[in-house]
């Protein structure tokens, strides 16, 4: 998911190269660190019979962890299509392939788009997207429930190097930018939609925070 340049930079970035090696690692490996936080903080509140939209979810792989500790269905949001041909295998594998929706729509862009859901994810979303308040806002008005996102913490040695590596995008003449926004700012927008933050976890490269409707 990334507004910053539109579909065709973040075609560039994470094209079908990089869904295979996602698909790939999850098949051997399951979930990474950050990604079974996520997973876990829902599963402790609770996911019985719960609709999922996940906002920039690549392959899939916390959709279908989440399926299979109870949620009922998910909806995934993507910018472009590079992630679909491996999404729907790794869905069939599961046998989940009736109980997932993927779409591609920038709900920044388009919130009323979206149906609302029970919860709401966007995983390493938020560092992909210039205007942090329009999306978390626009993503927030979409969870009856719950909300979890993750991004890096805000410290300027991230900020360093965010910087460092837009630098090298732009002399490969990437448009694809990346971006460690204020964390207390996107927390506040969260509040501000009537999100409340009931865990944290403060992880090296990633923040994970749940918040509760």
């Amino acid at each position: 998911m990334s507004g910053c340049c539109g579909a065709p930079g973040y075609q560039r970035v994470f094209g079908p190269r990089f869904a295979r090696r996602l698909a790939r690692r999850y098949r051997r490996r399951g979930l990474d660190p950050a990604s079974r936080r996520v997973v876990e903080f829902l599963a402790a509140q609770g996911l019985e019979g719960a609709s999922v939209l996940e906002v920039g979810g690549g392959v899939g792989e916390i959709q279908l962890e989440l399926l299979r500790r109870g949620a009922a269905r998910t909806t995934n949001l993507e910018l472009v299509d590079s992630y679909e041909a491996e999404a729907a295998e790794l869905a069939a594998a599961a046998g989940v392939s009736g109980r997932v929706v993927r779409r591609q729509l920038d709900i920044a862009a388009d919130p009323e788009a979206v149906a609302p859901h029970d919860i709401v994810v966007l995983h390493r979303v938020v560092c992909c997207y210039p205007d942090h308040e329009r999306l978390l806002g626009a993503a927030a008005d979409r969870a009856t429930r719950l909300f979890v996102f993750s991004h890096p913490p805000g410290h300027g040695l991230l900020r360093a190097l965010a910087r460092l590596e837009n630098l090298c995008l732009r002399a490969t003449g990437t448009p694809f930018r990346a971006y460690v926004h204020s964390p207390a700012a996107m927390l506040a927008v969260l509040r501000e939609h009537g999100l409340r933050p009931v865990h944290e976890h403060r992880g090296a490269v990633w923040r994970v925070v749940g918040l509760v409707r």
